[in-house]
């Protein structure tokens, strides 16, 4: 047989790579709750889809004679696969070798990995486990020198999410360059319990000081709540199933459109009951998850980032088949105000729909950017003019559902208010520069300080103010477009989704995602 001595080494360095860490590093991995990786790749993917590139890669041991007697495979693995029937590239580290430290040609198969999903327009999935490419003090003494940082990585970092969607799943304990490009993604998530993320870990952070365990200093319940994450799970099949589930609404890449679900376009909620949605006492709360719930079709909501930000509930859904980002105001938190976190929430939910193509579906509660120190000390108002921003340059179509408040800077931000956009309001609906609550002892201080009964006084404005409150007055001055039936939203929507899908431009847009 022609190239039988070739063939035959070919043969020995696939096996030798199979091997991964070896039996007791593999062993010791499962015993810590993690899957090796090419199995992960398994879980993830559609069953014998995975097509490795630079599975030879990694540090070779040769005896005298130069003959190859064993191979340490690189400790990232790479290539295409289809993941619900959709080519996408998959890269992952192997922590059974050296925990996935930089070595093995790892800082290059990063890159090309990164090249391969943006130059062939594929999603991007990345299992970080380890450093993920970052730095090993050994490398000192392998190398003979220090090394500069450089992330030559990181322009097709940047530049990939700009192009096509991109996955960050934490498996591990994830550090410097592994905690960043999980981080850089559209969609983020840690495994509760053996993922931890950090700048720094335990033993580098205890020279500060501050002597703590992997889970206190970065464990989940951290970095799922201050959205350096978006989510979190129980298990490692979990997070695969989301990585499946958020890809499937995308789509390849910014050159093309979403997709519309083949069937599931119904919904088979109550429409009526959305007419006892909202209670008629303003200070009570209630449940925003079943009105997106109703409204959208059946079982279709995919909730990103339900921990953090949670003055909104916001993620993707479908209706009527076709994709759209949901961003719906939760009153149980400071009332459905937006603090800083949930301004930043705000602003990545809106640029995924830019960046992707996706019509915005954006249910109002909104009494304004959140009050006092604590808000003035976090920066609130700088993120909310970022969130703003974010709003004012989106060019997709917009439907804005008010089912309560819009007052302030922050309800001025339900739309863009220089183009054309679907806006209905429910009967509930208030509006205004300010509510009346607090509103009154500025505007009518001197009528309230000149009464004998201040609060009869303050009592007899309110009154006379809210009497001109109504949704229906400013109907009549079209302030707003229309007032409808809260049972009748579900139509409207689908009118919405239908008109809006011929609208959808692929191509780059010029507002790139900001992580």
């Amino acid at each position: 047989m022609a190239w039988k001595k070739e063939l035959a080494e070919l043969t020995l360095r696939k096996e030798l790579a199979q091997r991964m860490g070896g039996v007791e590093k593999i062993q010791r991995h499962r015993d810590n709750g993690k899957l090796p990786v090419r199995e992960r790749i398994d879980q993830l993917v559609d069953e014998g889809s995975f097509v490795e590139v630079g599975g030879l890669a990694g540090s070779g041991q040769y005896d005298e004679k130069g003959m190859l007697v064993d191979l340490t495979p690189s400790n990232l693995l790479m290539g295409r696969a289809r993941i619900g029937g959709r080519t996408a590239v998959v890269m992952g580290d192997d922590f059974t070798v050296r925990g996935g430290a930089n070595d093995g040609a790892v800082g290059d198969k990063m890159i090309v990995a990164e090249q391969m999903a943006h130059d062939l327009r594929l999603p991007l999935v990345r299992l970080v486990d380890g450093t993920g490419g970052g730095g090993s003090v050994k490398n000192i003494e392998i190398k003979g020198h220090t090394l500069l940082p450089k992330l030559k990585s990181w322009p097709y970092i940047a530049r990939n999410l700009a192009t096509v969607p991109v996955v960050g799943l934490a498996l591990g304990s994830v550090a410097g360059l592994g905690a960043a490009r999980v981080s850089a993604s559209h969609y983020s998530v840690m495994v509760r319990g053996t993922a931890q993320l950090f700048v720094a870990g335990p033993p580098v952070v205890a020279r500060t000081g501050q002597v703590l365990g992997k889970n206190e200093l970065g464990g989940a319940q951290i970095h799922a709540r201050n959205g350096v994450v978006d989510d979190e799970v129980e298990s490692e099949v979990e997070a695969f199933a989301r990585a499946r589930r958020f890809l499937s609404y995308l789509p390849s890449s910014v050159h093309e459109l979403p997709p519309r679900a083949e069937g599931g376009r119904d919904a088979s909620a109550d429409q009526a009951s959305l007419r006892r949605a909202i209670p008629e006492n303003t200070r009570s709360v209630y449940k925003i998850r079943s009105i997106v719930e109703t409204l959208v079709d059946s079982g279709s909501f995919m909730e990103i980032g339900r921990h953090w930000g949670k003055a909104i509930a916001a993620g993707l859904a479908r209706i009527d088949g076709w994709p759209v980002v949901v961003v719906a105001s939760d009153p149980y938190h400071y009332g459905g105000a937006w603090d800083r976190q949930t301004t930043e929430k705000y602003m990545r939910m809106v640029d995924l729909a830019e960046q992707f193509h996706l019509p915005v579906l954006n249910l109002v509660d909104v009494p304004g950017f959140r009050i006092g120190l604590e808000a003035e000390k976090e920066g609130v108002m700088r993120a909310g003019v970022r969130a703003l921003t974010a709003v004012t340059q989106s060019t997709v179509p917009w439907c804005t559902v008010i089912l309560r408040k819009a007052f302030g800077v922050a309800g001025g931000g339900h739309q863009n208010a220089d183009r054309f956009n679907f806006r209905y309001a429910w009967p509930s609906a208030q509006w205004g520069s300010l509510p009346i609550e607090g509103g009154l002892e500025v505007a009518y201080k001197a009528e309230i300080e000149a009464a004998s009964d201040q609060d009869a006084a303050r009592e007899r404005i309110e009154a006379r103010v809210r009497n001109l409150t109504s949704p229906f007055r400013s109907a009549e001055a079209f302030v707003v477009e229309d007032i409808i039936d809260p049972q009748d939203t579900r139509a409207l929507l689908v009118e919405f989704a239908n008109v809006a899908a011929p609208l959808r431009q692929a191509g780059p847009v010029r507002f790139a995602f900001r992580p």
